[in-house]
């Protein structure tokens, strides 16, 4: 999957994608992973069931910390395992604008799950 960016608004200026169901895989999780980290106005992304994985988990986990303007970010149904859950929790702790991560249906458990939330700010 290749992810069409621009050099000033990162992903073409969009404030909201839905890419669910599309099962990119975490080759596609990669390559947004990537555009992330350029992007100067995507607010929310919503990811749904696409088999991202904890490969595809990994690479959103460190595009959290260079952007600074998703605040919405919806992961379930994406077989994301505990330690990558812990990594997007570590991911948080730099990033200050994300406000809504959504893993439910994922591999969490409930242990990495109150990690999550640890971060008052999150929905």
């Amino acid at each position: 999957m290749k992810v069409e960016t621009d050099s000033e608004n990162g992903l073409f200026g969009l404030k909201r994608s839905e890419l669910s169901g599309n099962e990119f895989g975490s080759n596609g999780a990669q390559a947004l992973a990537e555009a992330l980290k350029k992007n100067s106005t995507l607010t929310a992304l919503h990811l749904y069931a696409n088999g991202i994985g904890d490969n595809g988990a990994q690479a959103l986990s460190d595009a959290l910390n260079p952007n600074s303007t998703l605040t919405t970010l919806n992961l379930p149904y994406n077989s994301i395992g505990g330690n990558e859950a812990q990594a997007l929790s570590e991911a948080l702790k730099t990033n200050s604008t994300l406000t809504t991560l959504d893993l439910h249906s994922d591999r969490i458990g409930d242990n990495r799950a109150r990690c999550c939330l640890r971060h008052s700010r999150l929905t």
